[in-house]
């Protein structure tokens, strides 16, 4: 038996990993396998091997869940830092101003959802709030888009050929239409609700500035 192929066999009685025999040795672990694959002894401390990792999860686990927390606390503050930039160059933009005041009454302002969602059943709101997002943010037209909540007696296609007129977002951005169901099917609004949204936490978190910014200056 080759020397290193010994030592190999000790170590790993020693209940070392192949990780760790291979750092240690300068061995492939495609080699050690090949080496321990029929090993009754080896396979056991495989197993035990195993067990002590899957004990030791829930730290790593726990570990890793922190770190993408702190990750994600440092994106946060970089996209805010950009939204103070970009609100004091286009704060004198009438379309920027009347975006964010659509979003500061109308949109989804819950900070655990990464969604940028304005509703309305008013299709000069929604279209505002549309070119708003492609030609002020310059969000790409592909990531904007739509899904309306109908009452039973609303067709479908129909009122998605309305709101694609009326807002000028293509149908090809339309999600599924959602069916209310009540004791009242008949108690509708005519074109029912319409559901603009962009799924970017990037975006949620300027929009969020741009509000607080604004109220300052409503406020001052």
């Amino acid at each position: 038996m080759r020397k290193d192929k010994a030592k190999a066999f000790d170590l790993r009685r020693q209940n070392k990993s192949y990780s760790e025999i291979s750092q240690l040795l300068k061995i492939p672990k495609g080699t050690l396998a090949g080496w321990f694959r029929d090993e009754k002894w080896s396979q056991v401390i495989r197993d035990k091997l195993g067990s002590l990792q899957s004990l030791a999860y829930p730290k790593k686990l726990a570990a890793v869940k922190k770190a993408n927390k702190e990750r994600w606390a440092r994106n946060y503050e970089i996209y805010r830092n950009s939204g103070k930039k970009d609100f004091d160059k286009l704060k004198d933009n009438p379309t920027f101003l009347a975006g964010v005041m659509l979003y500061w009454g109308e949109g989804d302002k819950n900070p655990r959802y990464s969604k940028v969602k304005l509703a309305n059943t008013e299709p000069l709101m929604i279209r505002l709030f549309y070119i708003f997002l492609k030609d002020v943010v310059e969000v790409s037209p592909e990531k904007i888009y739509i899904w309306l909540l109908l009452y039973p007696d609303l067709e479908d296609k129909m009122q998605k050929n309305f709101w694609s007129r009326a807002t000028g977002v293509p149908l090809s951005q339309f999600k599924k239409s959602i069916y209310i169901k009540g004791k009242h099917p008949k108690r509708r609004l005519s074109y029912g609700v319409c559901n603009i949204f962009v799924q970017s936490r990037e975006l949620k978190e300027k929009m969020m500035t741009w509000i607080d910014l604004y109220q300052r200056t409503l406020i001052n």
